[in-house]
């Protein structure tokens, strides 16, 4: 997450308290459906468009550009990353297009749901079934489904409860046949929470995990990087430290010495500077540690668990985009189109902008596809997770990464 995004948020989310209840609704609603939970350059989009609105952010919307993606990826950070550097010229010509190149990762259903309701997919169940979310973005009653990838027949899940909230349905995640996501509730009287909820993927109603103090949100944020841990819910702190709580109810406890860290991918995290996002990574189970290469004039630097990537100095032919393993082997370049400032989806797929849209390039074949996306149209959103999605005119792109083989 940039330094606008999070300093948007958190105005956002403390100017929720300071007005009607209905017009916070809406706008936590289209704010919450549209947020990537991890780390995420579209992410604040949305929610920037009010800012420009009430005035005063029409630069930084323009510099961010516009996103065609009406949904957060899944398995993303959401914590402060590297600056993200200026984008090189793109090249012209584009890929074949991806139903050509994977036919068997994507699948492409209708926007909406048999009923005309808009959803906003949040992760795959498995390999043929979609959890998406409805109501997000209008104030109305909200809704997990499940979505089968084959018949498009959806399946309702559970309604979210929304009494008293302000942001809510974030960090939508699965795990050991629960689904859990956070919400920001702030009742009368009562302090700012943010209320850990799950619900058995086969439906149900859903039962509180834990009610996590937010304290002053404008400056120590939310929280972030939900997932869940065997029996228990793992989460970091935006001002740092990774909790854990048990999945059946409780109070949300410290991992001890994880202060200042935030979650990668259980059981690793890290911290983040300047140059680069979780070069060093330290297990929170073991205390054994990762820490990344990085070499002197390396800066954007953006680390997985495994590998790296980011600019290095200028060669003779121009900036110059790498990736390597964590522990400085296997180096090699990337397009220079690779848009930064985004997470890997695998830690192996990467959107390259290119001057008629945008493509994704798997690293391992050096393959490219075009994803159908035209420049003006705004960049899918990324994640580390497998499931990429977004709309194309009134068709549902749903990538599965993990079908690419």
């Amino acid at each position: 997450m940039t330094d606008i995004e999070d300093k948007l948020i958190r105005v956002l989310a403390g100017a929720a308290e300071q007005v009607p209840e209905r017009a916070r609704v809406r706008l936590s609603a289209a704010v919450g459906a549209r947020r990537r939970p991890r780390r995420a350059p579209a992410a604040l989009l949305a929610a920037m468009a009010v800012v420009v609105v009430a005035g005063g952010a029409g630069t930084a919307v323009r510099t961010l550009g516009s996103s065609a993606v009406r949904q957060p990826a899944a398995n993303a950070t959401g914590t402060q990353g590297p600056t993200p550097q200026p984008p090189p010229v793109p090249e012209e010509k584009l890929p074949p297009p991806i139903e050509k190149v994977w036919p068997r990762a994507l699948h492409k259903i209708p926007a909406k749901l048999p009923d005309g309701r808009a959803y906003y997919p949040r992760s795959l169940l498995d390999d043929r079934t979609l959890l998406v979310m409805t109501g997000a973005s209008d104030g109305r009653r909200q809704f997990l489904w499940s979505y089968d990838l084959k018949s498009g027949k959806p399946r309702r899940i559970t309604e979210i409860p929304t009494r008293n909230s302000t942001l809510y349905a974030n960090d939508v995640t699965t795990g050991g046949g629960e689904i859990v996501w956070w919400a920001s509730y702030k009742e009368p009287g009562r302090q700012r929470v943010a209320r850990i909820w799950a619900v058995p993927v086969g439906g149900g109603a859903p039962r509180k995990v834990a009610d996590v103090p937010l304290e002053n949100v404008m400056k120590k944020g939310h929280i972030r990087a939900l997932e869940v841990v065997g029996r228990d819910v793992a989460f970091s702190r935006e001002s740092g430290g990774v909790y854990r709580v048990p999945l059946r109810g409780g109070t949300a406890r410290a991992v001890p010495g994880t202060a200042g860290q935030h979650l990668l991918k259980w059981p690793w995290a890290g911290r983040h500077t300047k140059r680069a996002a979780f070069a060093e990574l330290v297990d929170v189970e073991t205390r054994k540690r990762r820490d990344a290469v990085i070499k002197p004039g390396e800066n954007g630097v953006r680390c997985g668990v495994d590998r790296c990537y980011g600019h290095g100095p200028a060669d003779g032919s121009g900036p110059r985009v790498f990736v390597r393993e964590r522990d400085g082997s296997r180096e090699r370049a990337l397009p220079p189109e690779v848009q930064t400032g985004d997470d890997p989806g695998l830690e192996r797929f990467y959107k390259r902008v290119l001057m008629e849209g945008v493509a994704l390039y798997d690293r391992v074949t050096g393959t490219s596809a075009d994803l159908g996306v035209r420049q003006g149209s705004g960049i899918p959103n990324g994640g580390l997770g497998r499931l990429m999605a977004y709309q194309v005119g009134t068709r549902m792109y749903v990538v599965d990464l993990a079908a690419i083989k």
